[in-house]
């Protein structure tokens, strides 16, 4: 039943997104980081990343947890051989059955048996239960099905962690510019308010002028260390990525809005199945539920145990090397199975058979989930790069009137209250056109995820 839905869910995943070209196959996330992230500095903190993040290495022993786990319920599948020995001594009551036998025995030969009686063996004992009903090997099976799903969890780290490099990075690009802009537009503001004291003194504005540029200049001077501050918190947070102590993030902040995001392409629903590692997770962790359920079905049969020992036996060590008196060996089958009190076995099964169905849901909302992002994605990428065009119009608009208004103040033919508001109309358009440049790069680094990409 859960194969026939697994294949269900499959099946009706869409064909194309939508608003999407039919003709297009190509698919963004099967490109290497290394060629979809072109910037140098970035490159050396992901690779630095690759090798220190914690979160990651920790996936690396869950990694290993599994792989050994394998091995284990491989070795179940194969007969298991001891070798040892042991000393021993025995006394039996002269009124016990055993006791009374000694007694005649030594009366009849004449040879007494040592009382109390010591017992010298070693050798070898072998046990092996035959799997019969295959259920050793779907519980080994299930344990790789899990190992393989580990491996995608570690994929899936290592996509979000190179994607979560990349947004913080370009994010800190963002607010080393917005530092820059402050730093220009608390340059205006100083002309504006020198300008002012000027006018002041000839009587050509008031002192009200001249206390409105003060507050302005203030007012930008404190914005600078908000700044300043977000910028040493996303570098510390970089560095945390990087599993490192703080220090300073090598960047290249130059011509950050004149960045050209790389071109992406979708490809087809389908192909998430294949490149996106929570998919593949999600499937190999039902694969695997679902042969738990199979290994827990087949507790209520009977089993079958075969065990044997070979080895030497004796009373005295020196009666150990007379052979063939000293061989002692044994050799037994054993076939058992359920019958009353199955409460326990019961409860195993229907454990294992809720997580099959619990791990159905987590597949079906997994591929949802997906398609939904990138979805999401698309339309907003499209958005966003409308919104850049108008915001970079206005941002060009804006510093032409600047120049204007600046003109006309000092031939006071305007008032300080329009140079204000240019100017600031001039900072916040610029700021919109800096969230607007880092929203633009952020999308393309999400859709490079969402579309499986960075693990490969």
């Amino acid at each position: 039943m859960p194969t026939i839905i697994k294949d269900e869910i499959k099946e009706n995943v869409p064909k194309n997104f939508e608003n999407q070209d039919n003709n297009v196959t190509q698919n963004t996330g099967t490109t290497p980081w290394k060629q979809f992230f072109t910037d140098v500095q970035l490159q050396k903190l992901i690779e630095i990343a690759l090798a220190n993040n914690q979160e990651l290495m920790k996936t690396f022993q869950e990694i290993e947890i599994a792989k050994s786990n394998v091995l284990y319920k491989k070795g179940m599948l194969t007969p298991t051989i001891n070798a040892g020995g042991s000393i021993g001594v025995k006394k039996a009551g002269r009124y016990t059955s055993e006791g009374a036998g000694d007694a005649s025995t030594n009366m009849e030969n004449n040879k007494p048996i040592p009382d109390p009686l010591m017992n010298f063996e070693g050798g070898l004992n072998a046990s092996w239960e035959i799997d019969i009903w295959k259920k050793l090997r779907n519980e080994k099976d299930a344990a790789v099905a899990h190992y393989l799903s580990t491996v995608e969890g570690k994929n899936f780290i290592l996509s979000n962690l190179i994607a979560e490099i990349a947004n913080n990075y370009y994010e800190l690009l963002s607010l080393d510019n917005k530092l820059d802009i402050i730093h220009q537009y608390i340059k205006i503001n100083e002309k504006a308010l020198e300008i002012a004291k000027i006018q002041k003194e000839a009587a050509a504005t008031t002192e009200l002028a001249v206390k409105k540029f003060e507050a302005e200049l203030a007012k930008s001077k404190a914005e600078e260390y908000n700044v300043k501050q977000e910028i040493a918190e996303k570098e510390n947070i970089i560095n945390a990525l990087l599993g490192r102590f703080p220090q300073p993030i090598e960047r290249t902040k130059d011509n950050y809005t004149s960045i050209i995001p790389q071109n992406v392409y979708f490809g087809i629903p389908s192909q998430l199945l294949e490149n996106r590692p929570d998919i593949r997770a999600a499937e190999f962790e039902l694969k695997s539920a679902k042969l738990d359920v199979e290994a827990a079905r087949k507790e209520f049969y009977p089993s079958l145990g075969i065990s044997a020992t070979l080895g030497l036996e004796a009373f005295k060590p020196n009666y150990l090397v007379k052979m063939p008196e000293s061989v002692a060996y044994n050799l037994a089958g054993e076939i058992a199975g359920p019958l009353i009190n199955k409460s326990a076995i019961q409860a195993n099964f229907k454990a294992a058979d809720a997580k099959q169905i619990e791990a159905l849901y987590e597949y079906d909302k997994t591929i949802i989930n997906s398609y939904l992002e990138v979805s999401n994605l698309m339309s907003k990428i499209k958005n966003l790069d409308q919104y850049y065009g108008l915001k970079y119009q206005e941002t060009q608009a804006l510093e032409k009137s600047i120049d204007i208004a600046n003109l006309l103040f000092k031939n006071s033919r305007a008032d300080y209250l329009e140079v204000l508001m240019n100017n600031r109309d001039l900072l916040d358009a610029k700021m919109e056109l800096i969230e607007a440049k880092k929203n633009q790069l952020g999308t393309v680094v999400d859709i490079y995820k969402s579309l499986g990409g960075g693990w490969k």
